[in-house]
């Protein structure tokens, strides 16, 4: 979809009023309806609108409509201008900015970081809510003028920063974090597989041992009364 111009129905006024083109070329390139292009042609639509020239503008040459009036399925293309506009480059360097109706929470911004993610650095909160390192060396040793009432608050609900931007610094302190190394616990229990599967079998044994010794005693007893009988 082509880009159309910068004033769409004063531009079609003026089509309207001083050039023969179809109702559908107009709207074409002004990106209108043609049912509005013939509502500004009968007065009923735009009133007191006054026309806005797209030659005088840049946006469109006499050539262009002139090839168009011969042509009424033509479209209308918008004229490339021949002045180039120098790029912004944008800039990340430097502590984010913050307006002035954001400046007097940052310091419950940066005591929340503080609290909430020591691995931060301090450029890393700098760069999150727009401060500065002696700011944050008094916050973290209590010698903010304002300490006592200072209140951990989260940036991004604080609108001093975004979730993307908070998430993505905590990654990357986490990466620079040194890796833990466990230490070692002592001994250490073993496997239940190893630990029961003995313990099953001389269990068992016992019972073996257990049930003999009973039949060797009721023989035992047997026999003496036996004797007694004769």
């Amino acid at each position: 979809m082509s880009q159309g111009p910068l004033m769409p129905k004063a531009t079609a006024v003026w089509l309207v009023e001083n050039t023969s083109l179809a109702f559908e070329q107009i709207a074409d390139f002004c990106k209108l309806h043609p049912l509005e292009v013939k509502g500004i042609a009968d007065g009923e639509v735009a009133a007191g609108i006054k026309g806005l020239d797209p030659i005088t503008t840049g946006q469109l040459t006499r050539d262009e409509i002139e090839k168009a009036q011969k042509a009424p399925h033509y479209r209308l293309k918008v004229a490339v201008s021949k002045v180039k506009l120098p790029e912004v480059k944008r800039t990340t360097k430097g502590p984010r900015y913050t307006p002035l109706s954001r400046r007097q929470d940052r310091p419950n911004a940066i005591l929340w970081l503080i609290r909430n993610h020591p691995e931060l650095k301090d450029a890393q909160i700098i760069r999150l809510v727009g401060t500065t390192k002696s700011t944050i060396q008094q916050i973290r040793e209590r010698t903010h003028w304002n300490s006592s009432q200072l209140s951990p608050l989260d940036p991004v609900t604080l609108g001093l920063c975004s979730q993307i931007d908070l998430d993505f610094e905590v990654q990357r302190a986490a990466k620079d974090r040194p890796a833990v190394v466990q230490a070692d616990g002592g001994a250490k229990l073993l496997p239940t597989e190893v630990s029961t599967a003995p313990a099953a079998e001389a269990d068992a044994e016992d019972e073996d041992l257990n049930a003999d010794a009973v039949f060797a005693k009721l023989k035992g007893m047997s026999r003496i009364d036996e004797d007694d009988e004769d």
